[in-house]
């Protein structure tokens, strides 16, 4: 017997698209956030972990996309392949941009090794214990939550935005911003879907939030140093911008702490902490929703 077709029926569709940039990264100048040392190489430390570790993303959720529990579900299949654009996409523009810094003499590839290094070491620690897709989806759902939040505290905070006195690198920024908030809860709902909401889910990806929080401390300032260092700026004096900006009163990074340590909280899900209005605001005020959307010409 035929199976019945409703040809008036419309194509699952992902929630979110997959945007085909190409940002041209040749005149950023050395020191393009703030005209500041500390706070450029605060960013440029966490572009140089997005290479390994989106691939890191993707490899986690390509490796159980065909779960019983998902295969069958065109909807979860299409947020699944969005997720994995999207961050393809992100790897591949960061790259690019880490690339260009080499001009101004930075070690960004043995950084980028390192990550690779430390990603591997980490996952390598558990394997022991459990399969290894469960520590990797584990480990990529704490880290989503990690860039999620500190993309939407960028979108929020004007005054960082303000900062990013080369229009390429702001663009760059919050387009990612915005597409980390588009995905949050894509990995999130897949580790769910397959392993379940009971204690040892629980205890595994609060683990992996826990070594996440002091692997990702200790390993962005590291290269932080390292590039502070590279620039003959690694006296606490130029620090101290950076250090206000990032860790004070009302700083970047301070502010968001209880968002992060939420992420504990049995009953938590991504999409508990609502970025809805904020991306409505920055997808129109970026024109991300544009088909003819073009970095070159928004930077202009």
């Amino acid at each position: 017997m035929n199976a019945i077709v409703n040809p008036t029926a419309k194509p699952v569709q992902a929630s979110f698209p997959v945007r085909r940039m190409g940002f041209k990264f040749q005149d950023v100048p050395r020191y393009w956030a703030g005209n500041d040392a500390g706070i450029t190489h605060f960013l440029t430390s966490l572009s140089v972990l997005f290479p390994e570790g989106e691939g890191f993303f993707v490899d986690s959720v390509r490796a159980v996309r065909n779960h019983p529990e998902l295969l069958a579900d065109q909807a979860m299949q299409k947020e699944i392949s969005a997720f994995i654009g999207q961050e393809a996409m992100h790897s591949k523009e960061h790259e690019a941009f880490n690339a260009s810094a080499k001009l101004y003499g930075y070690e960004v590839e043995k950084m980028e090794r390192s990550t690779k290094t430390v990603i591997t070491s980490i996952t390598r620690l558990f394997q022991p214990f459990v399969k290894k897709e469960f520590i990797d989806l584990a480990g990529t759902c704490a880290l989503e939550h990690f860039t999620a939040t500190i993309a939407a505290q960028l979108l929020r905070r004007h005054d960082i935005q303000d900062l990013m006195q080369d229009p390429t690198m702001l663009q760059l920024w919050l387009w990612h911003a915005v597409e980390e908030n588009e995905h949050k809860a894509v990995c999130y709902d897949v580790y769910q879907r397959i392993y379940g909401k009971n204690v040892a889910t629980y205890a595994m990806r609060a683990t992996a939030m826990a070594a996440a929080m002091v692997v990702l401390f200790f390993v962005q300032n590291y290269f932080m140093f390292r590039l502070m260092k590279q620039d003959g700026k690694a006296a606490p004096r130029h620090w101290l911008r950076a250090v206000r900006t990032l860790y004070g009163p009302k700083g970047f990074i301070s502010q968001i702490i209880p968002e992060l340590l939420d992420y504990f909280r049995p009953g938590f899900h991504p999409n508990d902490h609502d970025t809805v209005a904020l991306l409505a605001k920055w997808t129109h005020q970026l024109g991300l929703n544009d088909p003819a959307y073009s970095p070159a010409r928004k930077a202009a």
